[in-house]
Parts: C-alpha cells; sequence; structure tokens
C-alpha cells in the first residue's frame, strides 16, 4: 500500500477526560482501543492491553508525566504514541510506546507520529529516548537466520521483522533484550508441594516468611528499603526487575509508592524472607494485580541478596507468593514476567513453575541533540 500524503495525516495532542463517560472522552477511549487492536495482533489476545479505566488512573501517576499524541486520518484515530517523562530521577530521558492500526501500518504514519513525539520530548529537555518493540514466539522461529544482538547481555531479535526495520530506519539502536513469559494459573497442588518440600530442604530451616498485601507493615518498612537498596549496590542478577541504582530508598519513598499504586487501584501481593540467624530480609518477591482485569497478573521485583543465594530462596518466595495471589484472587489466570535472558537463576526457577516463553522484547535508544538556545 503507497505511503498516506502528508495532508492526509493529522498529528494532535490527546485531551485527557476527567472520565470516560465524560462528552469529551470519545478519542481517548478510541486511543485506547488503538493500543488494544495491535497487542491483539502481536500477541493474539489483549490481556497486555490497558482497558480505558486502567489507563486514566496510570495516567495521575506523580512520578511520572504522560503525553499522548494520536494521528488522525478522515477524523479517525489511526495511531497513538505514548511520551512518558519521568519526574523524579532520569530527566534527561522519555519512553515512548508507539502504536499504529494494522491496516495503515507501512504508510507513514508512525514515522510522523515518532518525529512529533521526539520534538515533544526535546522540548522538554530530554535527550535520551526508549522505545520498545516486541516479538512473539513464532516470529522468533520464522526469522531465527537473520538476528540482531543487543549492545549488551543476550538474546535477539528477528532483523526481517517490520518493527525491527522501523526502528533502525528511525536512527535507533537496540540496547538490550528481556524475555516475555507466561504461566497458567492456579498452580498445580502436587507441583506447589515438590516445589516447596524441594526449596525448604535446601534452606534447612533458617529462614522464616513472612506476607502482606498492597501496605508493608511498619515493621518491616525500614527492612524492606534497606533490602533494596543493598540489592541496588549489588546490581543483583537474580532481579527479576532492576533496581535503579541511583534510587536510594527508605521508608518514606516506599510507602509513597504504595499509595500511588493504591490510589490506581491495583493491588500488590508480597512475600519476603527472613534469615532467622541475623533478622535481615534477605529477599522478596511481588505480584501485580490490575485494578480492572482480575484475570491477568504481573510478577514484578524478586531479589535475593547475594549471600543468601544458593538455598533455593527465590523458588520458594515465588512458590509461596503464588498460592497466596490464587487464595486472594482466585480470578487469576494467567502471570506474565520479563527476564533478562542472561538471567539463568530466575529463568530456571520460573521453568520449574511453569513459565513458558511467549517472545522477547526489544529495548531501543536513541540520543537526541540538545536544543540550541540563542545568544541576545
Amino acid at each position: 500500500m503507497m505511503p498516506l500524503m502528508a495532508d492526509d495525516v493529522r498529528i494532535e495532542q490527546l485531551w485527557i477526560p476527567d472520565s470516560l463517560d465524560a462528552p469529551d472522552a470519545a478519542d481517548f477511549l478510541a486511543a485506547v482501543e488503538v493500543g488494544r487492536k495491535v497487542r491483539m495482533q502481536t500477541w493474539g489476545s489483549d490481556d497486555l492491553a490497558y482497558t480505558p479505566l486502567e489507563k486514566l488512573l496510570e495516567l495521575r501517576d506523580p512520578y511520572e508525566r504522560q503525553v499522548i499524541l494520536v494521528a488522525k486520518v478522515g477524523g479517525q484515530i489511526v495511531g497513538a504514541v505514548d511520551i512518558a517523562l519521568p519526574l523524579t530521577d532520569n530527566l534527561d530521558m522519555a519512553e515512548f510506546t508507539l502504536d499504529i492500526l494494522p491496516e495503515f501500518q507501512r504508510q507513514g504514519v508512525g514515522r510522523r507520529l515518532l518525529l512529533e513525539a521526539e520534538h515533544l520530548a526535546r522540548s522538554e529537555g530530554r535527550t535520551l529516548i526508549l522505545v520498545d518493540t516486541n516479538h512473539p514466539g513464532a516470529s522468533l522461529h520464522e526469522f531465527e537466520k537473520g538476528q540482531l544482538v543487543p549492545g549488551s547481555g543476550q538474546g535477539f531479535v528477528p532483523l526481517a521483522s517490520r518493527e525491527v526495520e522501523f526502528a533502525r530506519a528511525t536512527g535507533y539502536t537496540l540496547q538490550h533484550i528481556e524475555q516475555f513469559s507466561s504461566c497458567a494459573l492456579p498452580l498445580d497442588s502436587k507441583l506447589v508441594a515438590d516445589l516447596q518440600a524441594e526449596a525448604e530442604a535446601a534452606n534447612n530451616g533458617r529462614y522464616r516468611l513472612h506476607h502482606w498485601t498492597d501496605s508493608c507493615p511498619d515493621e518491616w518498612l525500614e527492612a524492606v528499603a534497606a533490602l533494596e537498596n543493598q540489592a541496588g549496590a549489588d546490581v543483583d542478577p537474580s532481579l527479576e526487575t532492576p533496581v535503579e541504582q541511583d534510587m536510594v530508598f527508605d521508608g518514606g519513598i516506599l510507602r509513597a509508592a504504595e499509595e500511588v499504586t493504591m490510589a490506581q487501584g491495583r493491588r500488590t501481593v508480597v512475600t519476603a524472607v527472613e534469615h532467622l540467624g541475623t533478622g535481615a530480609l534477605v529477599g522478596l518477591t511481588t505480584i501485580s494485580v490490575l485494578a480492572h482485569r482480575p484475570d491477568v497478573v504481573f510478577q514484578d521485583d524478586t531479589l535475593v541478596l547475594q549471600e543468601h543465594r544458593g538455598n533455593k530462596l527465590g523458588l520458594l518466595i515465588k512458590v509461596s507468593n503464588m498460592e497466596r495471589l490464587t487464595e486472594q484472587f482466585p480470578d487469576a489466570r494467567v502471570i506474565y514476567t520479563w527476564n533478562a535472558p542472561e538471567n539463568r537463576y530466575l529463568l530456571t526457577v520460573n521453568k520449574q513453575l511453569g513459565f513458558t516463553t511467549a517472545g522477547v522484547t526489544g529495548i531501543w535508544e536513541k540520543e537526541l541533540p540538545h536544543l540550541r538556545t540563542s545568544k541576545s
């Protein structure tokens, strides 16, 4: 299909309504639907798509400002780019999520949207842009002969895929890969019993589990902050979601983050592990439950301090937390997670639990030139 003429495509900033039933909510609903259709095209389901209310709540995050640009053809929204601008750290960075309706791909719409998003980010003082491309497992096998490897870490994206061609053509460089996996819930009861017995035999009664949902008990708040800080300082390779090394946690920061999560309607199921010999928390895992999609849940951080590895603590806390999840949220039918391909420890644990690879996400980076300021 021939690219649309420049005059056929209009780029504008999306108006964010106060509520979904407001008279001016139509464009917002249409933009969210574009994202849903793109994820259906990529993954074959809309499990990873925002519901309109979930997206509206996320836009109220005090730690990140989001601006959404949309592309219209004949008054119809055919594409959108979500521009996320961190407000507390990484102030030179912007993260883009670009979605184009399948029938309008390869017509220049994505390039127009991306260019406008880069202009906006640069006007906000952001010079480091991150975007991702998503590749289901079937496409990895289909294009296995042509592989593009990242600047760091393991894995690859298929060189001949449309998304990879687009990212390279627009000046982005592949930085690293995240392996995307899923696991059906609930876990088989015999599997749970076997894995718990294996983990408990390895740690030999030297550890004790603690559980909470949404809000960390006051008695463990500073201990969790210390655990997060120590794990970040260790550059812990057992992290499911790496800790930002330049972020220093304390109880106040953690409590504020909990309040934001709860205000967005999300629930958090947590299992921590205490070393009985010292009374210190040495590991932690969390699962997030969406506000308006309780059937789809996400594995977040999993961390175990370096000196306590080799005791199957990662397996112990993840099995226990997934069991607590099923008890509290019985509608949960699938859990998703992302891991670095080189993280063999957690990938092995996940395989024991029944996770299977669904695909990979490529993280791409581009440096924008600083805006020049005129001298008077």
